[in-house]
């Protein structure tokens, strides 16, 4: 993690962010830090599955079904939250002219639209017992599903585009749009 020290007469916040958001920095840094957090997220996600599926009593209305929420209701923030990472590195990339701002949102619309099917596909599966159907118009759901688009929209429009900056720049608009 050691980044050249920045010159002290040319030192502002946009040539921090672009020190800092060179490749290369990046990868020295992703290298580093990739096997610490590897090893927490697997701690954390054994210790939340032995939570919910053993250490968790049954629901004295929902029975066994309800484990399913377990994985539906991170699964849904996280598709939330993931677009915001995805928008705000397209910004920094449309703003700045940063390239791993281009990559960090190219990267979270596929980790999105994984998160927003998983979440669709786990509360329609809950639904079922719990409303007799697998789908209503709910505006939660109907939000998810618009999300859900919006990703794979995004995914759509980044692999038409054959120019990288180009393609980077008109996925950034879009993500911005749909933040909105």
């Amino acid at each position: 993690m050691s980044l050249p020290p920045p010159d002290q007469s040319d030192f502002s916040l946009t040539t921090a962010f672009h020190r800092l958001g060179s490749p290369p920095s990046v990868y020295r840094l992703a290298t580093q830090l990739t096997p610490w957090f590897a090893w927490a997220a697997i701690a954390c996600f054994g210790i939340g599955l032995y939570g919910a599926l053993v250490a968790a009593p049954p629901d004295y209305q929902q029975g066994q079904a309800y484990r399913i929420i377990f994985v539906h209701v991170p699964a849904a923030w996280l598709s939330m939250m993931v677009y915001v990472v995805f928008a705000i590195a397209g910004a920094i990339g449309l703003i700045w002219h940063i390239k791993v701002g281009f990559i960090v949102a190219r990267t979270s619309a596929l980790i999105g639209a994984a998160y927003t099917f998983l979440a669709l596909a786990t509360g329609s599966i809950w639904g079922k017992p719990m409303w007799g159907t697998w789908w209503v118009w709910d505006a939660r759901l109907t939000s998810e599903l618009v999300l859900l688009l919006l990703y794979l929209g995004y995914l759509a429009l980044d692999s038409a585009i054959d120019d990288r900056r180009t393609a980077g720049r008109a996925g950034a608009v879009l993500a911005l749009v749909g933040l909105v």
